[in-house]
């Protein structure tokens, strides 16, 4: 390819970067077309005063038109996501249980009384009456005897623990709970503590907790009873202890998927604001350096108003005939400019475009810009260049 051709091509190219509304000359609309065969993807200042073929005209309203678009796909997933709350379903469990008894606490004995062999014999005394009324089914009377060796010797947990089991003969497991209480803040080690509060645990259904207070009493003191009652809760125990490992694994799932989606919204929304700065800065960009779109407008009439350095004043005497209606269209050389490395620089400096823009929206406010050395001698050289041979 020939060298000076190819240096024009690329400093048209370089124009074309710096100032996309060239592109919106009619006798450049082959090369639009060609670029848009190819992908590539046009700012909005290519298609000023004009309309893609292949898209709508994209004009300064758009900007704010599409992130209304955009913003339902990013808010809408967070109603059609939501998922149902998670009921648990019903455990079926086996064993005999009882309503808990409500009646006034029991008699407690009083730590702080001190216990001499005459009081700690009578309380064993009081112990036997108590077994000897339990032998005859008379529990009643049993509790009544072990309350009068629990006053009498408020320092034994086995007269707690002895209670207690009447308690849970009684079918009075809240009673039969604060007896072995009693008597494991007395001994942390008693059997019967665990045993009678495990049993008592069991009749009021709380499972897991009974098969605890079981397994330490069996630990302490094995016997058979213990390990019958043991046969009856373990499995119910283990039933709510899968059921519950169970619903907490699905809700432990469910928040996590929820935390997920909210960190994708999150997500979507950042990039949806990040994506609507990008396109306002491009549209913003292409704005300051829109050039002079179709060229001057209406053309100047009557040269340029006021004069200008080095020009006889009143302007161009004549100016162009008839204006530049539309520009400066087919009968213009580009190459002139391209040429031109001074002119290409021009193009860059944004106080130079921003004056071109001026002066193109209104030829009248060129006055202003007359004083200025650093516009004043652009507009001049590129009169001459747009007035073609002489």
């Amino acid at each position: 390819m020939d060298a000076v051709k190819l240096k024009e091509l690329k400093n048209f190219v370089e124009l074309c970067k710096s100032n996309p509304s060239v592109l919106t000359d009619p006798t450049l609309a082959f090369f639009r077309d060609y670029l848009e065969s190819l992908g590539a993807k046009l700012p909005p200042a290519a298609y000023s005063g004009s309309v893609s073929p292949k898209k709508s005209h994209v004009d300064e309203e758009s900007d704010e038109e599409i992130p209304e678009k955009e913003s339902p796909s990013v808010e809408e997933p967070e109603e059609e996501e939501e998922e149902d709350e998670i009921i648990e379903s019903d455990v079926e469990l086996e064993g005999e249980t009882v309503e808990p008894d409500n009646d006034p606490p029991q008699k407690m004995g009083d730590s702080s009384v001190e216990v001499t062999e005459e009081s700690r014999d009578a309380s064993q005394e009081a112990k036997a009456k108590a077994m000897e009324a339990i032998s005859e089914g008379k529990l009643e009377e049993a509790v009544e005897h072990l309350t009068e060796a629990i006053l009498l010797n408020p320092l034994s947990a086995i007269m707690y623990g002895t209670r207690a089991t009447v308690y849970i003969k009684m079918k009075k497991p809240n009673a039969a709970i604060r007896d072995a209480n009693a008597a494991l803040e007395i001994n942390a080690d008693s059997a019967k503590g665990y045993k009678a509060r495990g049993m008592a645990r069991s009749l009021l259904g709380q499972w897991e907790e009974a098969a605890k207070d079981l397994h330490v009493a069996s630990k302490l003191d094995y016997d058979e009873e213990i390990s019958a009652v043991l046969k009856k809760v373990e499995p119910n125990a283990h039933k709510l202890e899968e059921h519950r490992r169970k619903y907490d694994r699905l809700r432990k799932e469910r928040e996590d998927r929820k935390a997920e989606k909210d960190r994708q919204r999150r997500r979507a929304k950042a990039q949806a604001e990040y994506e609507k700065a990008k396109k306002q800065e491009q549209s913003s960009s292409s704005g300051r350096s829109g050039g002079m779109p179709g060229g001057f407008p209406g053309g100047m009439p009557g040269g340029f108003p006021g004069g200008m350095p080095g020009f006889p004043a009143g302007g161009m005497p004549g100016g162009f005939p008839g204006g530049m209606p539309g520009g400066a269209p087919g009968n213009v050389d580009f190459s002139k400019i391209l040429n031109d490395p001074d002119m290409m620089a021009a193009f860059s400096d944004p106080e130079i475009m921003a004056a071109l823009q001026d002066v193109m929206k209104n030829p009248a406010n060129l006055a202003k810009h007359q004083s200025n050395p650093k516009v004043a001698p652009v507009i001049a050289k590129m009169m001459s260049k747009f007035a073609g041979p002489k």
